[in-house]
């Protein structure tokens, strides 16, 4: 393990971040909002950090090429890393007392979750609530991928932090070079953001909430600069514009490339999107009809408030219209199914991802065949592709360690006094990077009532869910440190 190389990534992706922050010290500036010496503290210091990890490694001999091993400590602890210097800003404003609360808002804006702990969003600094949103954006895509995007000293070896990095069962490589890739998945996505500024701008909202709100729907996180998140503006044009582009940042983001080069049914024709467009599309009728005559008295009303309640936590977005909790119970057995599968591979969205879904219920189907029908030859395919075995027993095993880190956060979350409840609906948020969950952290409460304790464990689960578990996980299993 190299230990002054991983360094040296860390060190040159902290200097980026302190050139981040002078994006929302530009709009302290423009506002003359009192958080100017917060953003100007904060750049110092992960500068500083940043070039003293890059002098330190420079003193060693370097090469190109980085193994799975190093790979996964670099994005393990890169995000850990990040999140610390991205908790400055929060640590050193009047909204935040302890580094727990700020090291939580920065991990859940990092990791596109959107769970908050802050109790009055409207009166934060404006250049606050626009670092709280950009630090999503930037999260989405991934630091990692933009690192290897702009760092080409990463090299072939860059394969190994994408593949840590980028949240899908199998990492598609658009072109032959890595760097070419990354770059093409951030023009898109940044040309997507663009369009919804536009469309949010053409509805009435000014362009800084309009900003903030793109920043925070394409990464699929959630944030808002207002409360009542996006019920505060009661606009069905918002609600169905939102709901339009987080669909689309719940798909993967190589299909929209592929789109964009003239494949108009690609859509369609992707078997995973399909399901994810079938799904999302199944459980709002189910809940439009629940909905209807018990809490709404139009279908249209149902259908609006059922549609963005399931698109926003199918994607893992977070954002609310409405407080789900006072639902009838199948709406709200809905939404909790849903934390659980998330959006596509290849997206910005987390939970299990639809891919994994699919293959997992073909795999039981095949078993139950060859129950039936023994002496059979049958395989597993995606889009008319076969999955190896190989693939298929990491899925499985993906979906079996989902399900017991919930179980077991759940679990310690209940030694620490919480309801079973909120303990459920907080790990299935967190893990699934989400943000409201149930109980006493629903859509109209926060996180920030719970022992510090919790909000360390959750900030964990958010890095888990961020970095599809392994990442981290498998730096605690002995055999990864023997040679």
């Amino acid at each position: 393990m190299r230990w002054w190389f991983i360094a040296g990534v860390i060190g040159i992706l902290l200097i980026l971040l302190g050139l981040a922050m002078a994006v929302p010290l530009l709009v302290s500036l423009y506002y003359h909002d009192p958080a100017q010496e917060t953003f100007l503290k904060s750049l110092g210091i992960s500068m500083a950090a940043g070039l003293t990890l890059v002098i330190l490694s420079k003193r060693k001999k370097r090469d190109d090429y980085i193994n799975q091993k190093e790979g996964m400590t670099t994005v393990a602890l890169a995000w850990t890393a990040i999140g610390l210097f991205g908790a400055l800003p929060f640590y050193f404003s009047p909204e935040f007392i302890t580094f727990t609360d700020a090291f939580f808002e920065s991990v859940s804006g990092f990791t596109t979750t959107g769970s908050s702990v802050m109790t009055d969003i409207e009166a934060a600094a404006p250049s606050l609530l626009f670092w709280r949103s950009f630090i999503q954006w930037l999260g989405g895509m991934g630091i990692i991928v933009l690192s290897i995007a702009i760092l080409p000293f990463l090299g072939v070896g860059g394969i190994q932090l994408y593949k840590a990095e980028v949240p899908s069962p199998v990492p598609d490589k658009l072109t032959p070079r890595l760097s070419d890739s990354a770059k093409i998945l951030w023009v898109v996505y940044a040309v997507l953001t663009l369009l919804l500024i536009i469309f949010l701008l053409g509805g009435g909202m000014s362009l800084f909430e309009a900003a903030c709100h793109a920043f925070t729907t394409m990464p699929t996180g959630g944030f808002s600069t207002r409360n009542a998140s996006i019920a505060h503006f009661n606009s069905a044009f918002f609600d169905y514009t939102l709901i339009v582009f987080m669909v689309l940042a719940g798909i993967n983001f190589t299909l929209h490339f592929q789109l964009l080069r003239g494949k108009t049914m690609i859509f369609w024709e992707d078997a995973e999107c399909r399901f994810f467009l079938l799904f999302t599309l199944a459980m709002t009728l189910f809940m439009t009809w629940d909905l209807h005559g018990s809490v709404y008295q139009t279908f249209s009303e149902a259908f609006r408030f059922a549609s963005f309640q399931v698109v926003s936590i199918l994607t893992t977005t977070g954002f609310a219209t409405a407080d789900y909790e006072t639902f009838p119970g199948l709406s709200r057995m809905i939404l909790f199914f849903c934390m659980f599968v998330g959006a596509s591979a290849g997206s910005t969205g987390g939970g299990i991802k639809c891919s994994r879904i699919i293959v997992c219920c073909k795999y039981v189907y095949r078993e139950l065949f060859k129950i039936i029908h023994p002496r059979s030859i049958s395989h597993v395919k995606v889009n008319a592709m076969v999955i190896s075995n190989d693939v298929l027993r990491s899925i499985m095993a993906f979906i079996t360690l989902y399900m017991a880190v919930f179980v077991l956060a759940s679990l310690m979350l209940g030694v620490m006094g919480l309801d079973m409840m909120t303990a459920f609906g907080a790990v299935a948020s967190c893990l699934g990077n989400i943000g409201p969950g149930f109980g006493s952290v629903g859509p109209a409460e926060n996180f920030a009532h719970l022992p510090a304790a919790a909000k360390w464990l959750l900030s964990f689960c958010m890095l888990l869910g961020r970095l599809e578990l392994y990442t981290l996980i498998i730096l605690i299993v002995p055999e990864f440190w023997r040679k």
